[in-house]
C-alpha cells in the first residue's frame, strides 16, 4: 500500500476536539480552550506521524507551543502503532519515536499505543509495540481514554466496560477514562465528581487517579478550582494524589513544566512537582529489578499513594 494512501485514510479532523461537536460540558472561563488545544495537538501530531516526509512529525511539533507537545506526542504515538499494527512488514516505527523525537515523552507515547488499538477496536496484548516492559501497561489508559472521548454516551453515559478484562487491566483502563471524564467534564471539579459517583463505588479510585493525572498534566482549573477537587475527591484523596504524581513525572522527564502542573502539584499532591515526580521513582525502586507485569505496574500506583499518606499524616 502506498505511504500517501495510507496517510489520506489515518489523517483525522482537528475539529473532532472541539466540545460543542462531541457534546461535552460548555462552561465559560479558559477551561474550554485549554482542553481544546491540547485534543488539537494530539491530532496535530497523530496526523504528522503518519505522513510519508520524515520530517512532518518535528516541523509540525516544534511549531506547538512547548507545554503541548506532549500531546502531539501521545498522537505520534497513536499514529506510530496504527502503522506498526496495519503494516507489520515494517514494524518499528514506535520504536523509533521513542529513540528519536519523543526520547523525552515515554509516558504519552505508550499511552497512544492504547488509542491505536482502541481506534482498531483490538486490546492492548503483550506483543504491543512498545520498548518499556513497565510502561507498556499504559497503553490501557490511553485506551480507557479512547472509549469515553469517542463513545462518551455508552462508556460514561451508561458506564459500559468491554466485556473479559481482568480486574487489572480495567483498572488502568478506568485510569484513562477518568482522565477522559476531564475533558467530558470541561475541568469542573462539581461536575467530575457527580460523574464519579454515579459509576459502580469499586470504580471510584481508578477514576478519580486518572483525575489527578489529567488536572495535573492538562490543566483547565484554577487553584480554588483545584482546592475543590481535592475536597470532593474524599476517601480517593491518595488515588487523586497517584495520578498527580504521575503526570508530574511526566513532565518533569520532558524538562517542560508548566505554571498549571506546579500549582496542581502543590494543591492535589500537598508538594512541590519534583517532589510528587520523586515518588513515582521511589515506588519504581520498590518493585526491585525489571518490573514488567501488571502486578507490578498497580503496585507501582499502590506504592505512590503510600509514599503520599506517609508526607499527609
Amino acid at each position: 500500500m502506498r505511504p500517501g494512501i495510507v496517510a489520506r485514510a489515518l489523517r483525522q479532523d482537528l475539529r473532532q476536539a472541539d466540545f460543542g461537536r462531541r457534546r461535552f460540558r460548555l462552561r465559560p472561563g479558559p477551561a474550554r480552550e485549554v482542553l481544546e488545544a491540547s485534543g488539537r495537538a494530539f491530532l496535530i501530531g497523530l496526523n504528522a506521524s503518519v505522513e510519508p516526509a520524515s520530517d512532518a512529525l518535528g516541523r509540525q511539533v516544534s511549531a506547538l507551543e512547548p507545554e503541548l507537545r506532549g500531546f502531539a506526542f501521545e498522537g505520534a504515538g497513536m499514529g506510530c502503532a496504527l502503522l506498526d499494527l496495519l503494516l507489520p512488514v515494517r514494524r518499528g516505527r514506535v520504536a523509533a519515536l521513542l529513540r528519536g523525537p519523543a526520547a523525552d515523552y515515554p509516558h504519552l507515547v505508550h499511552v497512544g499505543i492504547g488509542w491505536a488499538y482502541a481506534r482498531l477496536r483490538l486490546r492492548p496484548f503483550f506483543r504491543a509495540p512498545a520498548v518499556d516492559p513497565l510502561l507498556r501497561w499504559l497503553a490501557w489508559d490511553g485506551f480507557g481514554f479512547h472509549q469515553g472521548f469517542f463513545h462518551t454516551d455508552r462508556v460514561v453515559g451508561r458506564h459500559r466496560v468491554e466485556p473479559g478484562l481482568s480486574d487489572g487491566a480495567r483498572g488502568i483502563r478506568d485510569q484513562g477514562l477518568g482522565r477522559a471524564l476531564w475533558f467530558c467534564e470541561c475541568a469542573d471539579p462539581d461536575g467530575v465528581a457527580l460523574r464519579i459517583a454515579e459509576f459502580p463505588a469499586e470504580r471510584h479510585a481508578d477514576l478519580w487517579s486518572g483525575i489527578g493525572l489529567a488536572a495535573t498534566y492538562a490543566g483547565g482549573a484554577d487553584a480554588g478550582e483545584l482546592a475543590r477537587l481535592a475536597d470532593l475527591s474524599g476517601p480517593f484523596r491518595a488515588h487523586l494524589a497517584q495520578g498527580c504524581a504521575f503526570a508530574c513525572a511526566a513532565r518533569r522527564v520532558s524538562g517542560i513544566v508548566p505554571a498549571h502542573t506546579d500549582k496542581a502539584a502543590e494543591v492535589l499532591a500537598g508538594a512541590g512537582t519534583d517532589v510528587a515526580a520523586e515518588w513515582t521513582d521511589r515506588a519504581l525502586a520498590a518493585l526491585g529489578a525489571h518490573p514488567s507485569t501488571l502486578a507490578h505496574y498497580q503496585r507501582w500506583r499502590a506504592e505512590i499513594r503510600h509514599l503520599w499518606e506517609r508526607k499527609s499524616r
